[in-house]
């Protein structure tokens, strides 16, 4: 009996390390965290650019098409995203130490291509939306295609990571009704969502 459990223990070992092996399992559920609060820090510097001293909540009938407030908010936007990436970066990092493994292998190389072709794809498009003229439509689209990425990549990662690419296309496409509450919208996908996503992740996983 001793043996056919020995056995038994040794297939579900083996098919854990297969499960393992095939998912990122080092990103770090407080870079989610962090990247949401850096998130709400930069709608916040949007908001002061934008719209204050009016409420955030008051509907904009018109569209953002000065050029000094499109390059200031480009580059709060930059600054975000670098802030989060690097974060990110180093938090799982972090983590992958910590269990053995390495942040790059050909999981993490996978995930790459897969992320970065929906997120180039929906940056450029942002970048034309920007250009023409739709001003009211740019934050659905960031909303929607970093939503698309995320389920792109969701089977190779944490599961909350498909649920939390869904709610970002749901409120992308909620946001593309009512363009004159972008900020607002924008601030939730990526600053509250991901504090909600991140928080839960860190006590699932990380602790």
């Amino acid at each position: 009996m001793k043996e056919v459990h020995d056995y038994q223990k040794d297939i579900a070992t083996i098919r854990l390390m297969m499960e393992r092996s095939g998912k990122f399992l080092s990103l770090s559920g407080l870079a989610g965290v962090l990247a949401g609060v850096y998130a709400l820090a930069g709608a916040a510097v949007a908001y002061y650019k934008v719209h204050y001293p009016a409420s955030p909540m008051e509907y904009r009938a018109f569209s953002i098409q000065d050029t000094n407030i499109l390059k200031d908010l480009t580059i709060v936007a930059t600054i975000v995203l670098v802030a989060s990436i690097g974060t990110g970066l180093w938090l799982s990092n972090r983590k992958a130490k910590k269990s053995g493994t390495t942040l790059w292998n050909n999981t993490s190389k996978i995930l790459f291509v897969n992320l970065g072709i929906p997120l180039v794809t929906g940056g450029l498009f942002v970048l034309i939306l920007l250009n023409t003229g739709h001003f009211g439509i740019a934050a659905p689209a960031c909303l929607i295609f970093y939503g698309l990425a995320l389920i792109n990549v969701s089977a190779n990662m944490y599961t909350e990571i498909r649920y939390l690419g869904i709610s970002e296309i749901i409120l992308g496409l909620i946001s593309a009704t009512v363009p004159g509450y972008g900020l607002i919208f924008w601030a939730f996908g990526f600053g509250v969502l991901h504090i909600i996503y991140g928080t839960v992740m860190y006590y699932r996983y990380d602790k």
